[in-house]
């Protein structure tokens, strides 16, 4: 907490001292983590920012550091990848001191919420109000980018300002490196590891496990987050978990697992729609105090082109600020912005392959999502587009029906074939659906 306050105290003096939006672009993302006799060390989001700050602003940097805390520092500058092995070094020291894990930056107030995640959001604010009382466990799933994250750290952070209870929110990856730590003591403090583990993972009041999904490749954790999971909701502790896809999905982890993870709530959070995206825009550039620097049609631009992630979104904007820094201060036109995101865009939509290329671009066409297409849904404004995307897979791209129906959710390849036909059918008699079906061909790479 020292160190943010230190910084905090820092940025408002370098806000004063630089426009408002080289402060958004190179300041506000940064934070102090580590200071000795002779350095400060920063983390910084991207490496773009550690070349900048140190070629352009290390003597401002120094001099307005000096001025919060009466003494000379040289600066070093790391992106948050970089510091992942010195913050487990540091926590793995500092084991005897409870650490939730929270990040305090993620509440409900700043969780932004739409059609696509407003149930996701209430059933968390439920969650977070009554604790091991109600849906338990409560199962969270959706692709990487769309809040997931955010929502567990909300519930955590609410449940630790209203009560006294111990949060405790990990992400799989390191639940599965204290397991393996056990096996990496030696044979005399082999014990004290056990305890130290059961201790972290059993004697707390809520869990939290990020990104399940990568349990999966670790087949003797398994066995003891079963236990853990067993012991605390025989408890009555509060147990939430997120993953990229449904438990029913989440095919290699033991079966009794999946079962356990039904029992409770299973929510998903789908991909923002545009007035959502817009929302988020929105609410970024207000609380940079930018709002009227960003025309909409820049803003509606973004939110046309990064439709799946949030994180892209947000990403698309930083960038396009960037780039009116980089381009002396520039106005932020639509020019500007198509110009600035030329290359990111692309970056974003690339399709893993073919087939997730024309489901994007038919979901797209309908207004509807790619996970509408590979649902089980059976509406016809679903069902309609995804005979369609799989019409062009099986005759445009000539792909097989056992790996159009794998792309498509897991269908089976009847379905697939059926839809192929149906289609085929429909083309004889509906002309429009063959201006249709031409107009998607074409927006094919």
């Amino acid at each position: 907490m020292e160190y943010n306050n230190i910084w905090l105290a820092f940025l408002e003096k370098i806000k004063g001292k630089v426009k408002p939006v080289l402060f958004q672009t190179w300041f506000k993302d940064t934070k102090l983590i580590k200071l000795n006799d002779e350095y400060a060390f920063v983390e910084v989001p991207l490496d773009v920012h550690k070349k900048h700050l140190k070629e352009n602003y290390n003597d401002l940097i120094r001099e307005t550091f000096m001025e919060v805390t009466g003494s000379i520092f040289k600066f070093e500058y790391v992106t948050e990848e970089e510091n992942e092995v010195e913050e487990t070094v540091t926590a793995e020291n500092n084991q005897a001191i409870f650490e939730s894990g929270l990040d305090s930056k993620y509440t409900f107030d700043n969780f932004i919420s739409g059609e696509s995640n407003k149930f996701a959001k209430a059933i968390g604010l439920a969650v977070a109000e009554k604790p091991g009382s109600m849906y338990n466990p409560l199962f969270i799933y959706g692709n990487s980018g769309l809040g997931k994250t955010h929502l567990m750290h909300a519930i955590g952070n609410y449940i630790s300002a209203n009560s006294n209870k111990k949060v405790l929110y990990v992400t799989s990856e390191k639940f599965v490196d204290d397991f393996l730590n056990i096996y990496r003591k030696g044979e005399n403090s082999n014990f004290n590891a056990v305890e130290k583990f059961k201790n972290k993972y059993r004697n707390i009041d809520v869990l939290m496990i990020d990104d399940i999904q990568y349990l999966e490749i670790a087949s003797k954790t398994q066995q003891e987050f079963f236990n853990t999971f067993n012991e605390l909701h025989t408890k009555n502790k509060q147990i939430i978990i997120s993953s990229d896809r449904s438990p029913d999905d989440l095919k290699k982890l033991e079966e009794r697992l999946r079962t356990r993870f039904n029992w409770g709530l299973t929510i998903d959070i789908l991909p923002p729609d545009f007035e959502l995206r817009m929302a988020i825009l929105d609410k970024k550039v207000e609380a940079q105090g930018i709002g009227n620097m960003v025309p909409t049609e820049v803003k509606e631009y973004i939110a046309s082109n990064c439709t799946t992630d949030i994180r892209k979104l947000e990403g698309a904007l930083t960038r396009v600020f960037a780039y009116a820094t980089i381009m002396n201060g520039s106005e932020i036109t639509i020019e500007l912005a198509v110009e600035a995101l030329k290359d990111y865009i692309g970056k974003a939509v690339l399709a893993k392959n073919k087939i997730e290329q024309v489901i994007g671009i038919v979901a797209n066409n309908y207004n509807i999502t790619p996970e509408d297409i590979k649902s089980k849904k059976r509406l016809k404004k679903i069902a309609v587009p995804r005979q369609i995307a799989m019409y062009i897979c099986r005759i445009n791209l000539k792909e097989s029906l056992p790996k159009i129906g794998s792309e498509f959710g897991g269908k089976d390849h009847t379905t697939v074939m059926h839809s192929v036909n149906k289609i085929k059918d429909e083309l004889k008699k509906d002309k429009n659906l063959e201006i249709e079906i031409s107009k998607i061909i074409n927006q094919l790479n």
